[in-house]
């Protein structure tokens, strides 16, 4: 063969593999409002940054006519590039190849780059769009995510994974996502479950369609599975991006610094993409500009009556920097809000209870959604600010029977075992058991502030005065009288901050305009704090 048939064939065989399951198949996944494997990395990475990794390699199965069906990249599209100028890697999966089905050479070639991933220290994208295990390559499917559950698993705490369902992710397919840091999904689309409809009906005689088992508002809004939500794939993927703008590439490293006028060239970008991409993605545009000090209109926004509700996110976006907070897992267990924001451009992760939901007391699902995210920062470096406004974990046979001491236990494990920056800012009630949960400082915050109107306790005054001073309410001439006065005693003496502050539980009380100033400070005077663990294999957080 001399140099131009050689490079013919080549081309040949380059364009082959391009076409995946061929273009029929192509143009199915088109009509069914869902971008290709290839189609979607282009989307992902910067332009022309793209490296694709083990293009030609085959599946070397024959039986079932499987030699009939074979393609070179075997379903899955591999390789590296760049986002943002960031190096990440990624593996993309192509239905139009045999359904993107998972057999021997398919998982071989995502755990080779999952393995160049770690070597490199680089965040690992996982888009998910397949049928599963292959059934006509036996074991070695279930052989093939064995190895990928593995590298996960060791990769956890090392570098970033993110998961992307683009299509169906079912069986033993979804725990690699589920093992993964972040999950995005996409109504319509995105479809997660361990045994379909109707295996369902066979097993256990319930009758579901795809979408109730397991569509992407189940998983965002009941089983708390998924962590993003979009309309489109477009914006799934822009999603994607600007998730990693907020995280290091590796637990060594430290998160890239964006101040307002760089964010606004990202945004740009963005949506020079989405407007590429027509309706699969829509515009993303700057946010309201703010007077000098963003926080100076907190004390109109968080009412001193402590019965009244309020939404937490205003807070938040007025301490954050203008438009950078990026809440995490927004529809499910809305009591808690987590997220990222950026404090003078670097990252920081929030935590805060939610008023305006359940009055902003924790329950079993919270509960996780805290201590996941307080682990996830702490693993990559990342200080969290805490907001604490809290009447109690919450009560009752529904809660105990769903295990919220069990699960209550990850939120205190999980902010014990951080080391990274821990700042917190009581705002409003402080009580109880909730109250040490919330990173108070015995459980190792390294600064707290709290608002004048801060309420720290065991409990609030209505309930404790029925307790504490149950027989003199009742050998008075007038009880409910003599009641009225206890509960203004008590919140006179005891529901302050000022108590706390005494005995060196809270650091500083200040004003809500200045909270965003007494953040800052403490973040850059713990800026380069160093804690070492006690020396062990690790821990046994209680799952």
């Amino acid at each position: 063969m001399n140099w131009e048939q050689a490079n013919k064939n080549l081309d040949e065989r380059r364009q082959k593999a391009l076409l995946g399951g061929g273009q029929s198949k192509i143009d199915k996944q088109h009509a069914g409002g869902k971008l290709t494997a290839r189609e979607r990395l282009d989307l992902l990475f910067d332009k022309g940054t793209f490296v694709e990794t083990d293009a030609f390699i085959e599946s070397r199965i024959d039986d079932f006519d499987l030699d009939k069906r074979r393609v070179p990249g075997d379903g899955v599209v591999t390789g590296y590039g760049y986002v943002d100028g960031r190096l990440v890697f990624a593996a993309s999966e192509d239905f139009t190849v045999i359904g993107g089905t998972l057999g021997e050479y398919h998982s071989m070639k995502i755990c080779r780059l999952q393995d160049m991933a770690m070597e490199m220290k680089a965040p690992l994208v996982c888009v998910n769009d397949s049928g599963g295990a292959r059934i006509e390559e036996g074991i070695s499917s279930l052989s093939g995510y064995a190895g990928m559950f593995l590298r996960h698993t060791k990769a956890s705490g090392v570098i970033p994974q993110i998961a992307v369902i683009l299509g169906p992710c079912s069986g033993g397919a979804c725990y690699a996502p589920a093992i993964c840091d972040f999950i995005f999904m996409v109504k319509d689309t995105s479809k997660m479950f361990i045994t379909g409809p109707n295996v369902v009906k066979t097993v256990i005689n319930e009758v579901t369609t795809v979408e109730e088992l397991g569509g992407a508002e189940v998983h965002a809004k009941k089983s708390g599975v998924s962590h993003f939500t979009y309309d489109t794939e477009g914006e799934c993927l822009m999603g994607v991006r600007k998730l990693l703008n907020y995280l290091p590439s590796n637990f060594e490293e430290k998160a890239p610094v964006i101040r307002l006028e760089e964010k606004k060239a990202l945004s740009r970008n963005v949506n020079k993409v989405l407007e590429h991409v027509g309706s699969l993605g829509r515009k993303i545009h700057s946010s309201k500009k703010s007077g000098d000090n963003p926080c100076a209109d907190l004390q109109s926004i968080v009412p001193d009556n402590s019965r009244r509700s309020y939404d937490v996110k205003d807070v938040i976006n007025r301490i954050a920097d203008k438009g950078s907070f990026f809440e995490v897992q927004q529809d499910f267990a809305g009591n808690v809000v987590v997220g990222f924001a950026r404090m003078d451009g670097e990252t920081v992760g929030f935590v805060a209870n939610q008023p305006a939901v359940m009055g902003g007391s924790l329950d079993y699902h919270a509960s996780d959604k805290m201590a996941r995210f307080i682990r996830f920062c702490d693993c990559f470096g990342l200080p969290i600010l805490t907001l604490v406004d809290v009447p109690a974990f919450l009560p009752g046979t529904a809660q105990e029977h769903s295990g919220i001491i069990r699960h209550g236990a990850k939120v205190l494990y999980a902010y014990s075992e951080a080391t990274v920056p821990k700042i917190s800012l009581i705002m409003r009630k402080a009580y109880g058991g909730a109250y040490i949960a919330m990173n108070s400082r015995e459980m190792g915050a390294d600064y707290v502030y709290a608002w004048p109107i801060a309420e720290i306790a065991v409990m609030g005054a209505e309930g404790a005065v029925n307790i504490a001073f149950k027989r003199k309410i009742k050998a008075a001439p007038d009880p409910e009288a003599m009641r009225a006065q206890c509960i203004q005693e008590y919140e006179e003496r005891f529901l302050n901050p000022y108590v706390a502050a005494a005995r060196g539980f809270v650091d500083e009380v200040i004003k809500p305009g200045e909270s965003r100033e007494k953040l800052l400070a403490a973040l850059k005077a713990f800026r380069g704090k160093k804690e070492e663990a006690p020396k062990k294999k690790h821990g046994n957080i209680p799952l």
